[in-house]
């Protein structure tokens, strides 16, 4: 497609980066804005800048923060005993649109995938182990996609804290084994976390 404005084809380039978007919806984003008032695409690209720029990471839970601590890990009314391990800030997400859960998370950036040359070293294990060991945790929710990859990260978890008194659960598997947790619905996760079940069955069942 020929457009008539180096500027606007530039712009179409740049949304159609993103997923999900091809050049066809980017370039009806790139016209939307267009109509739109300077100051209102004034206010969109500044914000998206400094979202880049400012965002961090919690030193607790390494969910995305505008702090030192996020929201959740300084929230007093959260309980700060229970642990959710999850994979990624898609799934704190995923479980938050629940509203089942009242605890804390960590965010492990990934599981362990020796194919693709990730290891426990590549993820925020070490992180994970020295909060457990601190004795401020009873329960670790394991909320892992039910996947080869999320199953050895849970099986090395538990290893790696089999020596702690901390109490283990997983997801009950309503959600099917080879799923990703993120497009689980909210009533299949609900139900999950609240039927969740220690590890150890997990194991029985040839975790």
């Amino acid at each position: 497609m020929k457009y008539p404005s180096a500027l606007i084809e530039d712009a179409v380039n740049e949304f159609a980066r993103l997923p999900g978007i091809g050049r066809k919806t980017a370039l009806r984003l790139v016209l939307h804005l267009l109509k739109q008032d300077a100051s209102a695409v004034e206010r969109f690209s500044s914000s998206v800048a400094r979202m880049r720029k400012e965002i961090r990471y919690c030193r607790q839970c390494h969910n995305v923060s505008d702090a030192e601590l996020c929201r959740i890990c300084s929230d007093p009314s959260r309980r700060a005993t229970t642990v959710c391990v999850v994979e990624s800030l898609r799934d704190v997400m995923a479980i938050e649109a629940t509203q089942q859960f009242n605890g804390q998370y960590h965010v492990l950036g990934g599981l362990i995938s020796p194919l693709d040359g990730i290891g426990p070293d590549a993820l925020h294990i070490a992180s994970l182990i020295e909060r457990i060991r601190s004795g401020a945790t009873e329960e670790l929710i394991m909320a892992l996609s039910p996947t080869l990859e999320g199953d050895t990260t849970t099986y090395y978890l538990c290893k790696q804290v089999a020596d702690t008194s901390v109490r283990i659960t997983a997801l009950s598997r309503g959600v099917a084994f080879g799923g990703e947790l993120e497009y689980a619905d909210e009533l299949t996760l609900a139900r999950s976390l609240q039927n969740r079940q220690p590890v150890e069955n997990l194991v029985r069942q040839g975790l």
